[in-house]
């Protein structure tokens, strides 16, 4: 695949191509790739995979994946020409693949829910279309004869019974019959007759055979594209493709929290109390250490300082609240000397005056404090004794910690995080916690509501949040 071309196109079909609206990725289109859809393209995608994770973390049923997958993408993976859909497929995939190759992590997450996509896209599939795409695979599997699924029918109705199917019957049911370690999951459910090695799969469960082997050839695929990436590709293309392959795993997909929202301002007067009712934890934790200690490293200044930027904290304000707390441990005169102006800088008043944008979710978690740092996501980078803790204090109930801790140890540190935030407020959120300005802005809008349930009156003094 050419990348960095004024335009792209397709090779003109051939009269034997095989048509499959799954496409397989088994080897990158021959296609001609502009810059910018290289980029968009993957952002789409990973819209509908970072949905994916988020639905399957929750616990979603497999109807309810189905129509999550189906609506994530309609929404992301559309183009204005209907017939380069599957080309954006496609080129979205290998993009990816790239991007996630580069460590044993990245793989893993990109390949449990890229192997999940296609699962419910493959459900979501005619009959006529998912045998086809087994015929894709060239898998040496027929379908059971009639006379041998009669031998074996009273077998085949016990564990449709088991499992709450509807009872197979010869007239149409297809049964192909393949060895029992290619079905691990659904011999590990329990959902197969199992007779000498073999497993009689109904033709509404091929999906696991299916996704078996779309794990293995995607599995390998990465490794081998990681040895490419690490040997040629990277040096290669450093001056163009390399910086955004290396950020994409961490890009920030939802809304700008760059300048505070309408109406939203903090004075340092209120700070104490919209700090204990409406931070998250990254964000209260770095406040309460910078309280207790009157100091916070660069990381940690970094952090906390374009968090309070985006939930309205005006510079004169930012300015005199780090001050009153660094002086008291460097002195005023070396506050002006040496912070001031970083400050000034993450509000655009230095250097490139660039409007510097509050840390999302993805960038908090992926970075790596030091000793003496605080900064960082403490879902990810707490013990398990101080993550409790923190969370006692927060005002989690029992049964909520332990929900939340469980998604902690299955890494799922946005979700528990918007457990948190689920338990705090005595609400539920659907949304997900992707950004801790996100956090703070519906943690206002909550407690808005609450004080005045009818959404008339006046709106909170001009100091208030919302």
């Amino acid at each position: 695949m050419e990348i960095v071309k004024p335009q792209w196109k397709k090779p003109p079909p051939s009269a034997n191509d095989v048509v499959s609206t799954l496409p397989l990725y088994r080897s990158a289109p021959s296609l001609e790739v502009r810059l910018e859809d290289f980029e968009l393209y993957a952002i789409d995608r990973l819209r509908v995979l970072k949905g994916v994770s988020d639905g399957l973390s929750r616990g979603k049923r497999p109807e309810e994946m189905e129509k999550l997958v189906n609506d994530l993408w309609k929404a992301n993976m559309r183009h204005p020409l209907p017939s380069e859909v599957t080309n954006k497929d496609i080129i979205s995939h290998f993009v990816l693949r790239l991007v996630y190759c580069r460590t044993e992590e990245l793989r893993k997450w990109f390949l449990s829910n890229e192997i999940a996509l296609f699962r419910y896209r493959f459900r979501l599939l005619s009959p006529e279309a998912q045998r086809l795409l087994m015929a894709e695979f060239d898998l040496p599997y027929k379908p059971v004869t009639t006379a041998e699924f009669e031998g074996v029918k009273e077998k085949l109705h016990l564990v449709a019974r088991s499992t709450g199917q509807l009872k197979p019957a010869a007239s149409d049911a297809i049964f192909y019959k393949v060895p029992f370690e290619e079905v691990p999951e659904l011999v590990a459910g329990r959902r197969v007759f199992i007779c000498k090695g073999y497993a009689y799969v109904a033709m509404n469960q091929v999906v696991s055979l299916v996704v078996t082997q779309f794990r293995g050839l995607l599995s390998k695929a990465l490794v081998l594209t990681n040895r490419k990436w690490t040997s040629t590709i990277r040096e290669q293309e450093k001056d163009r493709l390399t910086p955004i392959v290396e950020t994409l795993c961490t890009s920030y997909l939802g809304p700008d929290y760059s300048q505070p929202k309408e109406f939203a301002e903090v004075s340092i007067k209120d700070i104490d109390q919209v700090a204990k009712s409406s931070f998250p934890l990254c964000m209260r934790h770095l406040f309460e250490k910078l309280r207790e200690d009157h100091h916070l490293k660069h990381g940690g200044r970094m952090q906390l300082g374009l968090f309070l930027k985006g939930v309205g904290l005006k510079l004169d304000d930012a300015l005199a609240f780090w001050k009153a707390e660094f002086s008291q441990k460097v002195g005023a005169e070396r506050f002006d000397k040496e912070y001031a102006y970083s400050i000034r800088h993450n509000y655009g008043r230095e250097g490139k005056r660039t409007d510097y944008t509050p840390y999302s979710c993805q960038k908090i978690i992926s970075s790596t404090p030091g000793v003496g740092d605080h900064h960082g996501c403490p879902y990810r980078h707490f013990s398990e004794e101080n993550l409790r803790a923190a969370l006692s204090r927060m005002g989690v109930n029992s049964g909520a910690m332990e929900n939340v801790m469980d998604k902690v140890r299955n890494r799922h540190y946005q979700l528990a995080c918007t457990l948190t935030f689920e338990s705090i407020h005595g609400s539920s959120y659907d949304a997900g916690i992707n950004h801790p300005n996100q956090y703070f802005s519906d943690s206002q809008k909550f407690f808005k509501s609450k004080n005045n349930p009818s959404g008339q009156g006046e709106p909170l003094d001009d100091r208030s949040p919302i």
